[in-house]
């Protein structure tokens, strides 16, 4: 049974990525119907609806893992985790705004590649801790896989 304390550290957890993913696809929503509606897309770009349901649940996923962390003995380690967390965070956040606000389809490309490699290392990071932390991050680390094709092939259709 869980501590009130540990409710409200779990609560915190999840609100974090949650929030932060809200505010990027709030400030780009707009870019969506218009800008986005108009590039050429490969033919397995899923539907716009699909992105919202499966952020939420990695961004679920992002919170769980980050509690487990957060509650791991305090260390260089867990310190060292806790700073891949947020590189990778601030790496999805500025995602949507270099491509969705500027437009930028090539640096997004990039940029993307930068999350990838940061989902990547904090899934070993995490490893070493929490094999649960480490594992709740594949799923996200296999939507940011296929997010960078996808970017790839929306930058090389345009």
């Amino acid at each position: 049974m869980m501590k009130k304390s540990d409710l409200l550290s779990l609560a915190i957890c999840i609100a974090i990525p949650l929030i932060i993913g809200s505010i990027s696809g709030i400030a780009t929503s707009g870019n969506i119907t218009t800008w986005y509606a108009g590039l050429n897309k490969p033919s397995f770009n899923p539907p716009n609806w699909i992105f919202g349901p499966v952020w939420t649940v990695l961004y679920l996923l992002m919170g769980i893992s980050l509690f487990l962390i957060w509650r791991s003995p305090a260390g260089d380690a867990r310190n060292y985790a806790l700073t891949i967390f947020g590189i990778q965070i601030i790496l999805n956040f500025a995602w949507s705004f270099i491509f969705f606000h500027f437009k930028q389809t090539g640096w997004a490309f990039v940029e993307i590649i930068l999350i990838w490699l940061s989902v990547l290392a904090m899934i070993f990071i995490f490893y070493r801790i929490s094999k649960p932390a480490a594992l709740l991050q594949i799923p996200y680390f296999l939507w940011v896989s296929f997010a960078a094709v996808l970017n790839g092939s929306i930058w090389h259709l345009n």
